[in-house]
């Protein structure tokens, strides 16, 4: 059996997150950004849903929920997370889900599943633990996101050090997202992209809001030793500036997937068509 490879030291993680709880007011305007538009999917349904799941929400996703009359249990790595959204909550590991078969008809993940090794399984354990004809939504970082960012800190820690550590995350692309959910067994699979432009009139607040969400570096081959004093000034003052500001895109990948049912639409076989194609085209 082929183990999913390590990226990411999620104890790390989960003391990150731990950490970042208290400050995590700081950055809910992008939070709820990104959480509305997701959410914005579930207008898109005719679909009444009771019972949800929500995965790293942050305190933005369950109370949104609960707002639409919908019960829903708040999860996250850290307990401390788990809790800004309320009762019901619970702290677990996304890599080892605790729920019965059919346990939700709607998962919410927002922002949650990029810090996740096997993705792939995760996937597949929450479809299993949704109900026939049951809805995830979720919306991952893909990867123009921080792309400034990486590439500063790339080209100042070659000049400084003459080689350069793992700093930020590697994200998917949207095609990758794409294959994920058929991967995991997903009906009527949809990928979409949204961006948020971030302005930051001093780039050691990107730092900060970094830290706030609890998104710093865990990658399990991060450096153990503190960076050079002199690592992130020179990389932060190389960041490009547009009318006095820095100015960062967050990037996601929106996926939208539903549990197989047997009254979901299925394409008809293959060569049942009656209509060539190019009839139709003409």
């Amino acid at each position: 059996m082929n183990l999913p490879p390590v990226i990411f030291n999620r104890s790390a993680h989960r003391r990150q997150r731990d950490r970042a709880a208290v400050h995590m007011l700081q950055v809910r305007d992008i939070l709820q950004d990104a959480a509305n538009r997701l959410l914005d999917r579930l207008d898109d349904t005719t679909r009444r849903f009771t019972h949800a799941l929500d995965l790293g929400g942050r305190g933005v996703i369950a109370p949104a929920l609960r707002a639409r009359g919908i019960d829903c249990l708040s999860t996250d790595l850290s307990a401390r997370v788990a809790g800004l959204s309320g009762l019901p909550c619970l702290a677990m590991d996304e890599e080892r889900l605790p729920f019965a078969p059919g346990s939700f008809d709607l998962v919410i993940a927002n922002l949650s599943l990029h810090w996740v090794n096997d993705l792939p399984g995760c996937l597949i354990q929450l479809r299993s633990a949704l109900r026939q004809d049951g809805l995830l939504l979720a919306s991952i970082p893909i990867r123009d996101t921080l792309g400034p960012l990486r590439r500063a800190l790339a080209e100042a820690e070659l000049e400084l050090r003459g080689g350069a550590a793992p700093r930020i995350s590697p994200l998917p692309d949207l095609q990758d997202c794409a294959a994920l959910l058929q991967r995991a067994g997903y009906a009527l699979p949809v990928v979409d992209a949204e961006e948020i432009t971030l302005l930051y009139q001093n780039p050691t607040a990107l730092l900060r809001d970094l830290r706030c969400a609890g998104e710093s570096n865990a990658m399990a081959l991060r450096e153990k030793n503190f960076a050079p004093a002199t690592l992130f000034a020179r990389a932060l003052s190389e960041l490009p500036t547009q009318s006095g500001h820095v100015p960062m895109v967050l990037r996601m990948a929106m996926l939208t997937g539903w549990a197989p049912a047997p009254s979901q639409p299925k394409p008809r076989p293959r060569g049942s068509g009656q209509i060539p194609l190019g009839d139709a085209l003409a």
